[in-house]
C-alpha cells in the first residue's frame, strides 16, 4: 500500500505541471475514445471565450474535462489515506521534514558563484605550484 501511496503522491505532484497535465489528459482521452466516443466527447474541456480574437489570459488547465485542482485533490487525498492506513504516515512526515531542513541548510550555506571561486582557486594553486617547481 505504501508503494501505491508513493505513486499516487508523485502523480498528484506531476499534475501540477501544465505540460504533464495536458499530455496525460490527451492520452487518456484518446484511449477512452477507442472504447467509448461518447464518453470521450464528455471528457473535453469546456470552450474558453475569445475576446477580440485573443484567448483569455487566465488559461485554466483541464484534465479529462475537470479542472486540474479536482485531480490534484483526489490523488492527494487517496495517497494520504493510503499513507495513513499503511502506517507509514509518520515516516513520510519525518522524511519530508528532514528533506526540507536539508534543502534550507544547503541553500543557506551555498556560495553564490561557486564555479568562479573554483577557477580562482585553481589558478592560485597553479601559480603556487609553478613557484615550487622553479625551486
Amino acid at each position: 500500500m505504501a508503494i501505491l501511496a508513493a505513486a499516487l503522491t508523485a502523480l498528484s505532484f506531476a499534475f501540477l505541471n501544465d505540460s504533464f497535465s495536458a499530455t496525460f489528459s490527451e492520452k487518456v482521452t484518446r484511449t477512452v475514445r477507442k472504447f467509448s466516443p461518447h464518453l470521450a466527447a464528455k471528457m473535453r474541456p469546456p470552450h474558453m471565450p475569445v475576446i477580440r480574437g485573443r484567448p483569455s489570459s487566465k488559461k485554466s488547465v483541464y484534465i479529462c474535462g475537470q479542472p486540474r485542482g479536482v485531480f490534484v485533490f483526489l490523488f492527494s487525498a487517496a495517497s494520504f489515506i493510503l499513507w495513513f492506513t499503511s502506517g507509514t504516515l509518520l515516516f513520510v512526515l519525518w522524511a519530508f521534514g528532514i528533506s526540507l531542513l536539508v534543502t534550507v541548510l544547503h541553500a543557506s550555506v551555498r556560495t553564490p558563484n561557486l564555479k568562479a571561486r573554483l577557477n580562482t582557486f585553481r589558478e592560485e594553486f597553479r601559480a603556487v605550484w609553478r613557484n615550487y617547481s622553479e625551486l
